[in-house]
């Protein structure tokens, strides 16, 4: 699965990678994002541009806003053939901007949290769902889940999935609302290739959404 992420990029590094304009909000560093928290999101419709979402996908058809707590990631084999997902694949995929992803290796009655990137540090962007759900009262809301696949050699050392990073090739593929064919979109849900990326212990803050500093992202010293 795929449950933390950072999002340390300026609003210009964001608006220049992925090719939306700067956005009319104020964009904050984020070392240790959480499912349940509000992350900045690319969607097209139909221009790219950037907008914030909350972590954890509402269908549309939900009676309640919580089952998004279950529904942080969908997993690439199967998200054509989920009710919950099988829709938005088809009409409202995004990416989620991303400068590393967090996993934990199990030691014992331990665990020891991973920080993954990409070798060249450059942002990346995460294959992404998102709905749009209306509470009874009328409110609006937007949530996304991250696309997940098996793991590539260097995460699968610490966990067997990892999020589907799209080749910026790829992304405007996903991000196309004309193009809604499964058979077009499930072969680039695979994972990155090993020697595209990096990885180095951080300390056990990130265990808590409550720390969400530069430390957090610094490498554990032997």
């Amino acid at each position: 699965m795929c449950g933390r992420l950072a999002q340390t990029m300026d609003a210009v590094e964001l608006a220049e990678r992925f090719e939306v304009a700067p956005p009319d909000f104020e964009l904050q560093a984020r070392y240790n994002l959480a499912p349940g928290q509000t992350a900045a999101v690319v969607k097209a419709d139909p221009e790219r541009r950037l907008t914030l979402m909350r972590w954890g996908l509402v269908p549309a058809w939900a009676k309640e806003e919580k089952i998004g707590y279950k529904m942080i990631n969908a997993r690439a084999e199967t998200v054509s053939q989920k009710s919950s997902f099988k829709g938005p694949l088809r009409r409202s995929r995004c990416l989620i901007p991303a400068s590393g992803f967090y996993e934990w290796q199990k030691m014992g009655r331990t665990r020891q949290p991973w920080r993954f990137f990409k070798k060249d540090e450059r942002p990346f962007g995460l294959a992404g769902l998102w709905d749009t759900w209306r509470s009874p009262t009328g409110e609006r809301l937007e949530t996304f889940t991250i696309i997940t696949t098996t793991a590539n050699e260097l995460v699968g050392r610490i966990h067997d999935r990892m999020p589907v990073i799209l080749r910026p090739e790829a992304e405007a593929t996903w991000l196309d609302p004309a193009q809604g064919d499964p058979a077009r979109l499930l072969p680039l849900l695979r994972p990155l290739a090993t020697e595209e990326m990096d990885a180095y212990r951080v300390s056990i803050l990130v265990n808590s959404p409550a720390n969400d500093s530069p430390e957090v992202i610094a490498p554990l010293e032997d």
